[in-house]
């Protein structure tokens, strides 16, 4: 059964067109003529980062883990590639005040089976000292290995908030790739989602279609309070942190210079 061509009405914001099926299908293929484009172009631009030069680090520089300090190399365990999240840190900050968009990493991955399978190991690392990091970890149920590398320099150490390759040739270890800011989107499969639906990611940002919903700021749903409403502010919590169990209404994100 189809509809007849019109507009939209009723309570659906917005006026796209309404059409018959075979008007849809018509563009839908054209557009599937751009999103195979973009695949491709994917793929070619995947081949041009195995193909970046690499940089060679002493592997043995420790890190801490919940077996104290270990070398870096540890954490391929045996296999030849590694791929690590860096998770920023608040120092001294409860469960709640850790860093939102880390957390969107990190929860989205919380399995590597499918990595094990291809070779790859994986492990999370940040600069929180370790006898806050593991309550942290416990917290969220997080199963994946979790280490500090507080104090430790680049590439191990240094800048957090980024998805970072490395590769082991015996006991040399190189690094082979980095990236931050909307590169860490490959961790979450939701954004890929998000993009398919109708109204998109909700932000103000995106190219919408006149009459659709208005957009809020970037990653307003990535805090909410205790009735599920977005926030930024000290009662909202990283999305995730509400399915655990320990999880209670909070006043204050206990970060430096918080005054809530």
């Amino acid at each position: 059964m189809t509809t007849t061509s019109g507009t939209a009405s009723g309570s659906l914001p917005g006026k796209p067109p309404i059409v018959d099926l075979a008007t849809w299908q018509a563009a839908r293929d054209e557009l599937l003529v751009r999103e195979k484009a973009h695949t491709h172009e994917g793929d070619a631009i995947a081949a041009a980062r195995r193909r970046l030069p690499m940089v060679e680090f002493d592997g043995k520089v420790e890190v801490v883990g919940p077996d104290g300090p270990v070398p870096f190399l540890d954490l391929f365990q045996g296999r030849e590639e590694l791929m690590v999240y860096k998770h920023m840190w608040h120092d001294g900050a409860p469960h709640q005040g850790q860093c939102e968009g880390c957390t969107n990493a990190a929860w989205h991955l919380r399995d590597a089976v499918y990595l094990n399978a291809a070779g790859i190991s994986y492990a999370v690392l940040t600069t929180g000292r370790w006898d806050e990091v593991a309550p942290f970890v416990a917290f969220m149920g997080y199963s994946d290995p979790w280490y500090s590398v507080r104090d430790v320099e680049p590439p191990v150490g240094g800048s957090m908030g980024s998805l970072t390759c490395f590769l082991r040739d015996g006991d040399r270890v190189f690094l082979t790739y980095a990236t931050t800011g909307r590169g860490n989107e490959a961790f979450s499969g939701s954004f890929a989602l998000l993009d398919r639906t109708p109204y998109g990611r909700r932000e103000a940002w995106e190219d919408n279609p006149e009459g659709w919903p208005e957009g809020n700021n970037p990653c307003w749903y990535w805090r909410l309070d205790v009735d599920g409403n977005p926030t930024w502010g000290p009662t909202g919590r990283p999305a995730p942190q509400w399915t655990r169990p320990d999880a209670t209404p909070e006043e204050t994100l206990g970060r430096q210079g918080d005054h809530h």
